[in-house]
């Protein structure tokens, strides 16, 4: 009887060494003595023990390795430092997961090499201005590169970044001083556009006043001229045959604003003496 609980305490432990699981995220690939045996999808699988058979667990979801930066000689001899990210994950199906085991080593490091490869080749046909302006080439091209030379190691390039291309210290500065030079132009211009703006504005509004008070002098002046116009149309109704008495009258103002004497006759009064220059006629008095 104590026999038997040992031998059921050895199954026991066997088989608790050799249940494995594979969860969602991989897939599985069993050996057996070194030789592939079958495949393993997510779930609980039996694995004979003591090296008899072997789970090889494979992660099937996105990745992502760095080509890390290193420098490059670009078109015009100039040594820029170029990094990119490249984005991958293994096909899911049997096939695809047995490629990326037995069909190539090590595909993470495979994947980097052939990036730094890919982009030497792509950015040294390119100057360093070419290489800057056009990225999304650039990413197309290494994609397309990537994508064909893995399509026989079971997994997929799913997208790759170029995340930056450095160019040297001595050219760097000389790229910042000239976006310097290009901004303080553009402030320059802005200013000048202002001032300019301004002194137009001030223009304008000279012209608007001078053309005011122009407007405003010559309504003063046709004001006058119609007031002038009726005081002759005045004259010649009211005055018409009174030109001579008219002219006596403004002597005789004028003799009594400077103060001017007048001599009376013996036996005439003020008022005829200033009738008589007038030319007013006075009544003589009935003496009868």
């Amino acid at each position: 009887m104590y026999w038997l609980w040992i031998v059921l305490g050895i199954i026991v432990l066997l088989l608790i060494m050799s249940l494995r699981t594979v969860r969602p995220t991989d897939r599985g690939l069993v050996e057996r003595f070194g030789k592939y045996n079958r495949f393993a999808a997510p779930g609980l699988h039996l694995i004979l023990p003591f090296g008899i058979e072997r789970l090889v667990r494979v992660n099937i979801t996105e990745m992502m390795v760095s080509s890390e930066k290193r420098e490059i000689i670009t078109a015009d001899s100039l040594n820029a430092s170029v990094d990119s990210n490249v984005y991958f994950k293994v096909k899911p199906e049997e096939e695809n997961v047995k490629r990326s085991v037995y069909g190539v080593y090590n595909y993470r490091e495979q994947i980097v090499a052939l990036a730094k490869t890919t982009l030497r080749n792509i950015i040294g046909t390119m100057t360093l201005k070419e290489a800057n302006s056009e990225r999304n080439k650039i990413n197309k091209e290494l994609y397309g590169q990537l994508a064909k030379e893995t399509s026989n190691w079971g997994i997929e390039i799913v997208r790759t970044e170029l995340k930056e291309i450095e160019p040297p210290q001595a050219v760097q500065e000389v790229m910042n001083s000239v976006v310097v030079a290009n901004n303080q132009k553009v402030a320059a211009q802005d200013f000048a556009t202002a001032v300019e703006t301004k002194a137009d504005g001030e223009r304008r509004a000279a012209i608007k006043m001078a053309e005011g008070q122009k407007q405003a002098q010559i309504l003063r002046a046709e004001g006058e001229a119609q007031a002038i116009a009726l005081v002759n149309e005045a004259a010649d109704k009211y005055f018409i045959g009174n030109a001579q008495l008219l002219r006596k009258l403004e002597a005789t103002e004028k003799a009594l604003a400077t103060n001017a004497k007048i001599v009376l006759p013996t036996g005439q009064s003020l008022i005829n003496v200033i009738g008589d220059l007038a030319g007013v006629v006075t009544p003589k008095k009935d003496t009868k």
